[in-house]
């Protein structure tokens, strides 16, 4: 039998990121990186790179000090 990969969804609710950088930093798959864009406060958000290397750990979830990421398994 083979077993599938599972599949995540990261999602960022930009407008409140405060760009820290936090989970960018501690994703050890470079699932994340700094958008180009600005949010409406001016920050650089964090947005979603690279999603076929997302495992689904959550790490980005905890170290997120504004509790704006969330991740769903698809």
């Amino acid at each position: 039998m083979t077993k599938t990969a599972a599949k995540h969804k990261v999602v960022v609710r930009e407008e409140l990121c405060k760009g820290c950088g936090l989970c960018i930093e501690f994703c050890a798959r470079n699932v994340l990186k700094e958008s180009e864009h600005l949010n409406k406060s001016g920050y650089h958000y964090a947005e979603p790179a690279d999603m076929d290397q997302c495992t689904g750990c959550m790490t980005c979830t905890l170290v997120c000090p504004e509790v704006v990421i969330e991740v769903y398994d698809e």
